[in-house]
């Protein structure tokens, strides 16, 4: 091999391996580069607070309490496994948002709008509505409340709003999640407990009375 095919050959190695590092150096800045900008879009500032014996919700923004509302945790009760149709408890966060910009009592079939309205408390209608604040657990004692599709969402049976009538997710009126939709963000946690909060809490107006369901617009079905 003569001397100018070899420099051309080291001179070709040379330059692939600078193209690969060029690549791997770029790939891993990007990456990291991501990584920051999914830790810096978290909600760190608010926090939720729900008690299961009280069946409210308490909302904070850095430690001060912004908001309060009724909610409607499971009629089967606390836990955590598949298939058991039960609210988890412990600490999660907001996984995902679905829902901006939908009206008021818009129907949510597999996560996706479906363009009917539901009025609230219409007859043997038990539907997702509104909006959808995905969770996930960040204990072991909640660990599939993603997989499990849990939720906090609006319900069209808002009269059972303050007692337990779920399957699992955590349910609102319309108006009360939608409003408390505009104030988290992704990353923002939500604890879910059996205690009860105090007792001028419970006492105290929450953010939305309960509206009266209209006269033979009862649903037959349990929720």
């Amino acid at each position: 091999m003569t001397r100018a095919r070899l420099r051309l050959r080291l001179g070709a190695r040379r330059a692939t391996r600078f193209s690969v590092s060029k690549f791997t150096a770029r790939f891993f800045l990007l990456a990291f580069a991501f990584a920051l900008a999914s830790c810096a879009t978290k909600d760190r500032e608010h926090l939720v607070r729900i008690s299961v014996p009280d069946q409210k919700m308490l909302v904070f923004k850095k430690g001060v309490e912004i908001a309060r509302y009724d909610v409607s945790t499971s009629k089967f009760g606390v836990g955590g496994h598949a298939g058991s149709f039960t609210t988890p408890l412990g600490e999660m966060e907001v996984a995902k948002k679905i829902g901006a910009g939908a009206r008021s009592g818009m129907k949510f079939h597999g996560r996706r709008a479906t363009g009917e309205i539901v009025a609230p408390n219409s007859q043997n209608r038990d539907p997702i509505v509104s909006r959808i604040l995905w969770l996930r657990g960040l204990e072991p004692q909640n660990r599939d409340a993603f997989s499990r599709c849990i939720y906090i969402h609006g319900t069209a049976e808002e009269w059972r709003v303050g007692t337990p009538a779920s399957y699992g997710c955590i349910r609102m009126r319309s108006h009360d999640v939608i409003e408390l939709f505009n104030i988290l963000g992704v990353g923002a946690r939500v604890e879910v407990s059996t205690s009860p909060f105090p007792k001028q809490i419970v006492q105290s107006p929450t953010a939305t009375p309960a509206p009266a369901a209209a006269a033979g617009t009862a649903p037959v079905k349990p929720g």
